[in-house]
């Protein structure tokens, strides 16, 4: 870890270094939507699919009254409504919940409908659980393998009243000494990033890296540089070149381990850090995750 004093993760344990696990590197993967037409277009919603070993990212930009739907959902997934101007009504779990603009909810398995009230942009996050969507990422046949780096999907407890549809708002004041604006559920856990006034001092930029869990950056305003670089092994034919990546809005990174990395705002920006299962770092520093009460950590 290399964060500047006045990071907040500089307080956090180091990590541990890369596992000694043979063979290649995993790549990044960068998906770039304002590049590309979406994979699917249909009930008010174009909508663009990319997913990293652990999550799928689908993005809609969407129409008044649009209607998303799903049916028989393996598990708890995230719906964020970064607009203000944008609300959404959601039934699952035998309730239904308007949830307004600028949020977070987390939506039960099984059925779910959200119904769209203006027009705007939304993202929801599931695992490969969710089948059908994996198989519509645009990256799919780089995850057709496992990797061995990244141990496969273990959820976190069940909340103790049950799985029911919870939503926060993403107005969550800058507090010293916490890093971003962090919510958890069973399945992910969401990192509302402070928002980039402007570019990055590159003097106070955070290289560091996971063992054993990706990374994904979604950018919603604004331009990012991500720079990523490998550890070299005694094996030269597994080294890759260091990456220096500019991501527009809207984009997905998925960043693997044990790479090293770092992201500079190029200019006033908007970016989610986004982690499956949750992190148990961020997990165990006190205040830093927000719906703490809501969802306990695994025992031990």
């Amino acid at each position: 870890m290399a964060y500047h004093a006045s990071d907040p993760r500089a307080a956090l344990a180091p990590a541990s270094g890369a596992k000694p696990t043979e063979g290649p590197y995993a790549p990044a993967d960068y998906a770039k939507f304002y590049e590309t037409q979406p994979q699917l277009q249909a009930d008010g919603a174009r909508t663009w699919l990319v997913r990293g070993r652990n999550f799928v990212v689908v993005y809609s930009e969407v129409e008044d009254g649009a209607v998303l739907s799903r049916q028989g959902q393996p598990d708890e997934y995230v719906l964020l409504l970064p607009d203000p101007g944008l609300s959404a009504t959601i039934t699952a779990g035998g309730e239904t919940k308007t949830v307004e603009g600028h949020s977070l909810a987390f939506i039960p398995p099984g059925d779910s409908r959200i119904t769209l009230q203006g027009k705007g942009r939304i993202t929801r996050l599931f695992t490969p659980r969710a089948e059908d969507l994996a198989a519509q990422c645009s990256n799919a046949a780089n995850y057709l393998q496992p990797d061995p780096r990244i141990p496969p999907i273990q959820d976190w407890p069940t909340p103790p009243d049950g799985f029911r549809i919870r939503s926060y708002t993403l107005d969550v004041p800058k507090t010293p000494g916490r890093f971003g604006r962090i919510w958890r559920c069973t399945t992910f856990m969401v990192n509302y990033l402070d928002p980039a006034a402007g570019p990055r001092d590159i003097r106070k930029l955070s290289p560091h890296h996971h063992d054993d869990f990706e990374q994904c950056s979604l950018v919603l305003n604004g331009s990012y540089t991500h720079h990523i670089r490998w550890p070299w092994t005694p094996d030269q034919t597994h080294w890759r070149e260091d990456e220096h990546e500019l991501c527009g809005a809207p984009s997905v990174t998925v960043i693997p381990p044990p790479s090293i990395h770092t992201s500079r705002a190029e200019e006033a920006g908007q970016m989610v850090d986004i982690f499956c299962p949750p992190r148990v770092d961020f997990s165990n520093k006190p205040g830093w995750v927000l719906n703490a009460d809501d969802y306990p950590m695994p025992k031990g």
